[in-house]
């Protein structure tokens, strides 16, 4: 370290810390720094060494970004981070290949900043063949220029503004697509497609942006319910929507071992065995998928019209509604209800230990959402509790 002085002992005190920490056991894949998944709190637990001021700054200087998984909730730098987010769902639909536009990003990511929100859930693909071109097999024969391209920019403008990425990369609306629904379902169900699609597209996205500071996981797919229960999507099993899960969980784990994985299941009765049983449990993606099978967190919708038959996520835990707490939970989508405005339902949700929420949604087209201010007054109150949470290394410059 520069600016000490070179003296004998200090470099012999030196000597003595790195080889300490080499000895140390060595971190779990999305754990924490002590090989049992519990974080390492520096400078505060028995053995460890204070910090000098210097050390401190250093340390801070240093300090990724990157998320990961200990007990239960997300955490940076040892820090628990709490997803104040939302849904910036698309611009114009279907714009990384197509109509992308790189100035809207920015600027709407610089607005969510402003009011406190750390986190964005985006739609990479819509429902076409824009940027991933299929054929009539469904094996992929191309993922466009373009395409990467412009998620590139994505992550500048995320990073730039120090907003987490949530990249979904499928929704349901894939397959009922008019030109091309038959071809996204054989990415499902057809092993060779399956294949196709995890070798030339899911495995080239985990690994291209694995080392991204502000990827927030991988959501592999908006709302597979419909798949499974609408008639215009196929109807396709469940078993085959689990054994696809599975299958790019594990191919994502084992190429780029930090990204975490989630699905963006749309109703509770598909995420939990209290109801017709949790589709990405941890033994169903390890039957389909092995051990590196399992996602990482859970992010669950919800809308007033499912309250009637699986109650209301927010005034509750997200085991007694019904998710596994050995998980991070997050509401993926919801929107203010009859009951409840958005500051109340953000702020109920983090007292009831949800690890975030993202309201749906952020924009609409390139304009800010009709309910702007209720976004504002519910983020900006989260910040306002908990900032060390929303933003654990340092407020956004």
């Amino acid at each position: 370290m520069k600016n000490r002085p070179r003296r004998t002992f200090a470099l012999l005190l030196s000597f003595v810390f790195i080889t300490s920490a080499l000895l140390l056991p060595s971190c779990s894949r999305n754990g924490g720094g002590d090989g049992t998944g519990a974080p390492t709190d520096i400078g505060t637990g028995e053995g460890t060494l204070p910090d000098t001021d210097s050390d401190k700054g250093e340390q801070e200087t240093e300090m990724s970004p990157k998320v990961t998984v200990s007990n239960g909730k997300f955490t940076v730098g040892g820090k628990e981070l709490f997803i104040n987010g939302a849904n910036t769902p698309w611009e114009n639909w279907n714009d990384f290949g197509g109509s992308f536009n790189a100035q809207f990003w920015s600027s709407h990511f610089r607005d969510l900043q402003k009011i406190g929100v750390n986190a964005s859930r985006v739609w990479i693909n819509c429902n076409s063949t824009v940027g991933i071109k299929l054929g009539a097999d469904g094996k992929v024969t191309a993922v466009t220029d373009k395409h990467w391209q412009d998620v590139d920019a994505l992550f500048r403008a995320a990073e730039r503004n120090q907003i987490y990425l949530l990249p979904t990369l499928l929704s349901f609306d894939h397959f009922k697509s008019p030109d091309s629904a038959d071809r996204w379902r054989l990415v499902v169900t057809d092993e060779e497609a399956r294949r196709s699609y995890i070798e030339k597209y899911v495995v080239p996205f985990a690994e291209r942006y694995a080392d991204e500071p502000y990827l927030l996981g991988i959501d592999l797919m908006n709302e597979p319910d419909w798949v499974h229960e609408n008639e215009e999507c196929g109807q396709l099993p469940l078993a085959a929507l689990s054994k696809f899960f599975a299958e790019c969980t594990a191919a994502i784990h084992k190429a780029a071992p930090g990204v975490l994985v989630t699905v963006g299941i749309g109703i509770i009765k598909y995420n939990s065995d209290k109801y017709e049983g949790n589709i990405i449990s941890d033994a169903v993606m390890k039957r389909y998928g092995g051990e590196d099978a399992c996602v990482d967190f859970y992010s669950t919708h919800y809308y007033e019209w499912m309250k009637p038959w699986f109650g209301v996520p927010y005034v509750t835990s997200p085991e007694r509604f019904g998710l596994d707490s050995g998980k991070p939970s997050v509401i993926g989508e919801i929107t203010s209800d009859s009951t409840e405005d958005l500051r109340g339902i953000y702020e109920k949700a983090y007292k009831n230990g949800w690890c975030g929420v993202m309201e749906w949604a952020s924009n609409n087209v390139s304009a800010h959402a009709e309910n702007w201010d209720d976004i504002k007054a519910a983020t900006e109150n989260i910040v306002s509790l908990i900032p060390d949470r929303v933003f654990p290394l340092d407020q956004p410059r």
